[in-house]
This record gives C-alpha cells, sequence and structure tokens, in this order.
C-alpha cells in the first residue's frame, strides 16, 4: 500500500492482521455496537460486526529522508503480555526489503509512542544481544514519553519492552529525544495528542500544498472517530485521550488531509453530527 502526498511517499509495511481478536482493546466495540456504524464495512470490520485491524509500520520518503515510523512487535522478544506477541518469526525484514527499504538505507525512526507493538523491530537479536535493526538511523523517542517509560516499574510486561526494545538504542548511541512539537524536517513534524499515553504524539506531513497524517493511537479504530469516549484499555489517561480524539479529528475533519492510523489504513474524517465518521480510500492511490 502507497499513498503520495506532494513530494513524500507513504509506504505500509503489514506485519499482522487480524479479525476480531483485538476487540479485548476496545470493550465497548461490540459487534452489535459496530453493525450500528455501516460505514465501517467492509473496509473496517465485518458484516457481523468484528473489527479489522493490523500492526504495520509506515516507511516516509521526503526527497531528502527515509523515516521509519513505528516499528511493530518484532521478533524473539520474550515477556509480552499477549502470548501470541511472544517468540515472533516473521519475515518482515525480508518484507520492508522487498519494497525497496533494506534497514541500511534508513536514516530516521521515529516511534510515535512506546507500546510494545510500536517499538518492536528497533532491535534485533543477535548473538544473544538486541541491537539497533536500522544501524544507520537515529531514533526519535518524544522526551515525555521516554522519561515516563523509563521510570515505569509496575507491570512487567512494559519493563521488558523498555528493556530490549528501547534501552539498546540509548545504549548505542542512536537515540534523539524530542519534544512532542519537534519538526523533523521541511515536510514532517510531530504534533503532541496524549492520553494513550503520556508522550503520545501523531505525524504531520505537509508538502506541495498536500497534508496527511500518521495518527498513531490516538485511535485504534475508525469506529473511535464516532464514538469519542470508547476508549483503549490500555489508554493511560482515558479523558485526555478522549480530548485529544476530540481535538485531532476536529482539526482534520472535512478537508482532504489523508489520515492513516496506527492499526487502520488510509481515509478522510467527515463531520457526522457532533461526531464523526471515517471514509476510507482504495487499497492504493500512489
Amino acid at each position: 500500500m502507497r499513498w503520495r502526498v506532494g513530494q513524500v511517499k507513504i509506504t505500509k509495511i503489514v506485519e499482522m492482521e487480524t479479525v476480531g481478536s483485538t476487540r479485548f482493546i476496545l470493550p465497548a466495540a461490540t459487534n452489535d455496537e459496530i453493525r450500528k456504524l455501516p460505514w465501517l464495512i467492509p473496509h473496517f470490520a465485518t458484516e457481523e460486526g468484528r473489527l479489522k485491524m493490523s500492526i504495520h509500520s509506515l516507511v516516509v520518503e521526503t526527497p531528502a529522508r527515509r523515516i521509519v515510523v513505528d516499528t511493530g512487535l518484532g521478533n524473539d522478544k520474550q515477556g509480552r503480555g499477549v502470548p501470541v506477541w511472544n517468540n515472533r518469526n516473521t519475515p518482515f525484514l525480508e518484507m520492508i526489503t522487498e519494497a525497496g527499504f533494506p534497514p541500511d538505507s534508513i536514516d530516521t525512526v521515529l516511534c510515535t509512542h512506546l507500546h510494545v507493538d510500536h517499538v518492536g523491530w528497533n532491535t534485533k537479536l543477535v548473538d544473544g544481544k538486541w541491537v539497533p535493526t536500522f544501524p544507520k538511523a537515529r531514533y526519535l523517542f518524544g522526551r515525555t514519553e521516554y522519561d515516563y517509560w523509563r521510570d515505569y516499574r509496575a507491570e512487567p510486561d512494559k519493563v521488558a519492552v523498555f528493556d530490549d526494545s528501547v534501552k539498546p538504542i540509548i545504549d548505542a548511541g542512536l537515540a534523539e529525544l524530542i519534544p512532542s512539537d519537534h519538526r523533523l524536517c521541511e515536510e514532517i513534524s510531530v504534533i503532541p495528542t496524549p492520553g494513550h499515553s503520556p508522550g503520545h504524539m501523531s505525524v504531520l506531513i505537509e508538502s506541495g500544498g498536500e497534508e496527511a497524517l500518521l495518527s498513531g493511537d490516538v485511535a485504534h479504530h475508525p469506529c473511535q472517530m464516532a464514538h469519542l469516549d470508547w476508549c483503549s484499555v490500555v489508554d493511560t489517561d482515558t479523558a485526555q485521550s478522549a480530548a485529544s480524539r476530540h481535538k485531532v479529528f476536529s482539526r482534520f475533519a472535512d478537508t482532504p488531509t489523508l489520515v492513516i492510523g496506527g492499526h487502520f489504513s488510509a481515509g478522510h474524517i467527515k463531520r457526522d453530527g457532533e461526531a464523526f465518521r471515517f471514509e476510507a480510500l482504495g487499497l492504493s492511490s500512489s
């Protein structure tokens, strides 16, 4: 899946796709409730009301930069709270290479936040040691986000994620801690969208009079556009999460801005009464 925004190209590399099995993330999104939102079907839900979601990375190419936004689950990881996320052995690196982006060609890795399914391929296991997957890249982590998870020790699975997928990047001297309103380059900046995590950021692309938003997990699924108060069970601050959704959706609704989620594909936000809906694009508009 590829899209173009002015001089910028965006390529989606899918690590995992699911149907229905992720509803534990959004407990309010029952099958009956999803069937009340027919605009979700068939792109974002099945006829039965089961959610369609994915875990993916987005490669963003500007005229001068090659950036990976979020890095999925990774292989060989241990201590994850979801059993099937442990001991994975997938051809993700082969897929990203076949798409034209070998790891050593990436100059920047940007993590919207530091949850398990957004940092996994920051590192890979080599001779029993976690090493940077993208050895020539600078890894950009939100400073607020990093400081929170560095000191967080309440849940062993989250500690494991930090220790195998974030700390090795710091130790290798490849990390840069950025504010949540940082500009990477002429075309790429981040905007603060906290709530799902303390320092969550979304990525704004502006080029040639066109615009795109890589929204990360400000919403896990488009159904949250219709129900701003539907929060993820892993949101750090549910009130702030809902407020960030309202702010972001209001800003980009009824504009030509291309929106790509952290777990769903591309479309446009439209106002729908006091809430919003999402109009899906085709599989490719490159």
